[in-house]
């Protein structure tokens, strides 16, 4: 038997696998970005480039449905940069579901989500990142005062004080369009193939775990958002039925206390009968009473709905989305989650 073969240099190996540079990927859902997203990817690259020694980066771009030139804009740059990847939906999805589908395309140890308007200030990347070294696995963007319209500024709050009703989230949670993700926290994310995708929902499944980092939003570069009223109230109703039965808990508490209301009110009715007082039935109290009633159990009755409806469609195993094209992705094109 021969011996004659050369013993493994573990010690070059480990040296090697500590030399390793870690990875950046950043996710960007893009939508009517067509004059923003380039002045973005030069900036995430400028500031990769002053760490090179330590990271690498990668750029996941996801177009959701966007009707303006944006495609073809990122093709464009894709072409002189293997390390930004493209991912065309076949419709528009929503921002959550092109989030998930960025962040399916991504493997990098660190990965920041974040806006393709120019808001989000990339110059703090390392920021964000840092908490996650010392024990935090989401680090999201603090901003003292948002830069945004008064009516996405109320979105936005609705969506935190949802989040903070019902769903298991610290008291002082709140999310913004700029923040950090640990590989294992992205990881458990994408086992979430169900339509309706909820990503304050699915990082509260994940993690307690999570870091602020004050920093100040920047202006928008140009145009104006996106969000229009029936999205804000897509995004609420999401949030209300994405991961918790509270608001059906809710529905049936109103439900005890009517009932409850009613039971007094005809229990003092008689007793003031028995008792020889003058009991006066008023058309206008009765109409109103029924009203408030009837109201509620509609509200009880869609909120059910609204649940019934999200089951329904889930086990017709409808899309969060559906790939038309890629560009310097090495998964199969046209895929469907």
């Amino acid at each position: 038997m021969s011996s004659n073969s050369i013993p493994e240099d573990n010690g070059a190996k480990d040296k090697h696998i500590v030399s390793a540079k870690k990875i950046i990927s950043f996710a960007i859902p893009c939508y009517r970005s067509e004059n923003t997203i380039g002045a973005v990817i030069d900036e995430i690259k400028e500031i990769v480039s002053k760490v090179s020694d330590e990271y690498d980066y990668e750029i996941v771009t996801v177009v959701d449905g966007s009707p303006d030139n944006v495609f073809n804009v990122l093709c464009d740059i894709a072409k002189d940069d293997t390390k930004v990847k493209v991912i065309n939906l076949a419709k528009n999805y929503g921002q959550a579901s092109a989030k998930i589908a960025a962040l399916r395309h991504t493997t990098g140890d660190y990965i920041m989500i974040l806006d393709d308007d120019g808001q989000c200030p990339v110059d703090r990347t390392l920021d964000l990142i840092e908490p996650l070294k010392h024990g935090a696995d989401v680090v999201i963007a603090d901003y003292p005062q948002k830069k945004q319209s008064l009516f996405k500024n109320f979105g936005s709050k609705i969506n935190t004080y949802t989040s903070r009703i019902v769903l298991d989230v610290p008291k002082d949670f709140h999310s913004t369009n700029f923040y950090a993700l640990k590989k294992f926290v992205k990881d458990q994310i994408i086992l979430y193939k169900n339509p309706y995708p909820y990503l304050d929902g699915l990082i509260s499944q994940t993690t307690k775990s999570i870091a602020y980092v004050p920093m100040e939003e920047r202006e928008r570069m140009s145009g104006t958002t996106g969000y229009t009223f029936k999205k804000l109230l897509g995004l609420w109703l999401n949030g209300f039925t994405a991961f918790s039965v509270v608001p059906l808990r809710i529905s049936s508490m109103l439900g005890v206390l009517c009932a409850m209301l009613g039971f007094i009110y005809g229990l003092v009715t008689v007793l003031r009968r028995f008792l020889g007082d003058v009991v006066t039935v008023g058309w206008s109290s009765t109409i109103s009473i029924m009203l408030f009633i009837g109201g509620l159990l509609m509200m009880m009755l869609g909120m059910i709905g609204e649940y019934i409806g999200r089951i329904y469609i889930s086990i017709n195993n409808a899309p969060q989305y559906v790939e038309r094209e890629t560009i310097n992705v090495n998964d199969v094109d046209g895929q469907r989650f």
